[in-house]
């Protein structure tokens, strides 16, 4: 009978992380962390898709620098939450370079801590017109790109796709953490809205790991903690502690798991959750 198990020096590519020429879509790619996946993909060889509703010239110059004149990378002006707008987008990029490799679901909105009271306020009177929009971006948004770009890849035969999720998609948030701001007089939460949706992450996740494994495409979850962006000195007094490494993550600390997602380097991972949260949830 013949043996199941591969050859494992047949199967051993030997650029085990390389990415160069694979075509990746990144929704969100103008904000703190999409900036980063792209850089971090463009610089290996990649070509880069942005697919952002910030897509204007300013703000390219203003985020990206002399890099947006990089071949390598093309920004398109998307709103996730729209299919037609997704598949204009696509059809560009096909035009463009082909049918993309990768699809790195990365636009999500949250509450900022300056949000209006209410939305930083009790669960009990949360808005419903906050909980809509944040989940019509984070939910159906990547729901959305899944069905035309992963279904596009699907059709190749090939491709990863990489779901970005929160440690508060696993974990309840820490509302200790803002008793500050409540001794201080304020009525504050951290809102509801965010962690159920990148709770939905996971079996998007599940379901489609399964359900286009025979197609070739494998899709994955990366659970991230905070990264530090400027954040008040009484914040970071209350949630670095919290951390088993002490502090907040680098905004360069995750790219090197997005690589290997979209690399052959994980060739045999599919409905993976991979956490990068420096312990938060080893507590």
């Amino acid at each position: 009978m013949k043996s199941q198990i591969p050859n494992p020096k047949s199967q051993i590519p030997s650029g085990l992380f390389d990415v160069k020429d694979r075509i990746v879509v990144i929704t969100g790619g103008m904000g703190q962390l999409g900036r980063q996946f792209t850089l971090a993909l463009a610089d290996r060889g990649a070509k880069v898709a942005v697919f952002d509703v910030a897509v204007e010239q300013k703000k390219i110059a203003d985020r990206y620098g002399d890099r947006a004149a990089d071949e390598r990378i093309a920004f398109f002006d998307v709103d996730i939450t729209g299919r037609p707008g997704i598949e204009k987008a696509l059809a560009a990029v096909v035009e463009k370079w082909g049918v993309p490799h990768g699809l790195i679901n990365n636009a999500a909105l949250d509450s900022p801590p300056d949000a209006p009271a209410s939305e930083n306020g009790p669960f009990e009177t949360y808005p419903e017109a906050s909980f809509d929009r944040v989940m019509k971006v984070n939910v159906k948004g990547t729901f959305l790109c899944c069905q035309v770009i992963g279904g596009a890849m699907a059709r190749e035969g090939r491709g990863s796709v990489v779901n970005i999720s929160s440690i508060y998609g696993m974990v309840s948030p820490d509302q200790r953490i803002y008793e500050y701001r409540r001794k201080d007089g304020e009525t504050f939460f951290k809102p509801v809205a965010y962690a159920v949706s990148k709770s939905a992450i996971y079996n998007l996740t599940r379901y489609l790991a399964t359900y286009w494994a025979p197609k070739g495409v494998r899709i994955n979850t990366l659970t991230f903690a905070g990264v530090f962006n400027n954040q008040g000195e009484e914040f970071l007094k209350e949630y670095c502690p919290r951390v088993p490494l002490g502090r907040m993550a680098r905004e360069d600390e995750y790219n090197g798991a997005v690589v290997f997602l979209v690399s052959d380097a994980s060739s045999y991972m599919t409905g993976a959750n991979v956490v990068l949260d420096g312990g938060w949830t080893a507590w």
